[in-house]
């Protein structure tokens, strides 16, 4: 069982510069305290993220640390030019001494693609391409690609990842239609959603991966992804989600209500109370952290558990108060008592 982090860095209570060092310095705890990877989300035009260029700050986090891995979850490649994202993948890798982990998707905002001229329903095709360009990049010396979206003709590579063949690859999947491909590629994944729909992802993945002839014992990580308050007291932790959430939830409905849409996937209530009843959020004090985070686990069918610790108008020394607990009183209990799903 291991443990790690998502962050979406949305608007804050903090000047941009200030919230950029606050985010770096709760990074420095995470890698301190043990967790396993450092995910960063990829939006634009938005205040949902404020960090709108994963590569650039995650070389400014790789200068931080020394063991926590790091990466996008996701780049999305329509909005990139998979030659150059390759390039910064390589860079990445050395500069963080190999401990890059690269997600991949399509982009989960129809506004942000049209913003930067893609048409959303091209998206799916060029993603497909990219993702094709970007792993010749990655493993060959030449990239040879002739696509709709995406021509190159024998185009030299010349830098490579420091992790060969590739670093490890990441996937969100809303649905369990979308396991079978990352299960028979032996890409990560990670979930969101209702704790059964999950549970259906998982099983899923398992049964393509087991389809494939490959051992359990060497299952990629299957990610379950949750808001988390821990506090002294239940009653502390509702408070501060409370407090915190409508700013979040303002962020991340914006591009939303300012296009008269809705979001594909990812429906959130408005209040936090309701977040935490529908099993989206975990708040409360140690025990009832460990207890919630053993349910959804078991529940979920995943072996890796993501924490969202900062969102919406938390302040720093919040965050670093609940990271905290979860990493002292929860994390190593979980690790004990978590057996390993089969």
């Amino acid at each position: 069982m291991q443990f790690g982090i998502f962050d979406q860095n949305d608007h804050g209570p903090y000047p941009l510069g200030e919230q950029y060092e606050n985010r770096l310095q709760l990074i420095e705890f995470y890698d301190s305290a043990g967790f396993r990877t450092y995910h960063m989300s990829e939006h634009h035009s938005t205040p949902l993220n404020l960090t709108p260029s994963p590569s650039v700050f995650l070389a400014a986090a790789a200068q931080r640390t020394k063991r926590l891995r790091l990466g996008a979850l996701v780049y999305v490649l329509p909005a990139h030019h998979p030659l150059r994202l390759a390039e910064e993948i390589c860079m990445l890798d050395h500069l963080s001494q190999g401990r890059i982990e690269v997600g991949i998707g399509r982009g989960a905002s129809p506004h942000e693609l049209q913003y930067f001229g893609v048409d959303p329903d091209q998206a799916q095709a060029m993603y497909v391409e990219a993702y094709g360009v970007i792993m010749q990049a990655l493993t060959n010396d030449e990239v040879d690609f002739r696509g709709k979206h995406y021509r190159f003709e024998n185009v030299p590579i010349d830098i490579k990842p420091a992790q060969l063949p590739h670093p490890p690859l990441w996937y969100a999947v809303p649905v369990p239609e979308g396991a079978a491909w990352p299960a028979q590629n032996a890409i990560n994944i990670v979930c969101g959603g209702p704790l059964p729909r999950v549970r259906e992802i998982t099983d899923r993945y398992r049964a393509e991966w087991a389809a494939a002839g490959n051992s359990l014992a060497q299952l990629p990580l299957l990610g379950i992804n949750r808001f988390v308050v821990a506090a002294d007291t239940d009653r502390e932790a509702l408070e501060l989600g409370r407090r915190a959430w409508p700013s979040f939830y303002a962020s991340f409905m914006k591009l939303w209500k300012k296009h008269g849409t809705q979001p594909r996937f990812a429906r959130l209530p408005e209040d936090f109370g309701t977040m935490v009843q529908n099993g989206g959020a975990i708040a409360g004090s140690p025990g009832t952290i460990r207890e919630q985070v053993r349910r959804m686990v078991e529940e979920a069918g995943a072996n890796y558990f993501i924490s969202q610790f900062s969102f919406g108008d938390l302040r720093q020394e919040e965050v670093l108060h609940s990271a905290g607990i979860f990493a002292r009183e929860v994390l190593p209990a979980a690790r004990e008592r978590v057996a390993q799903v089969v």
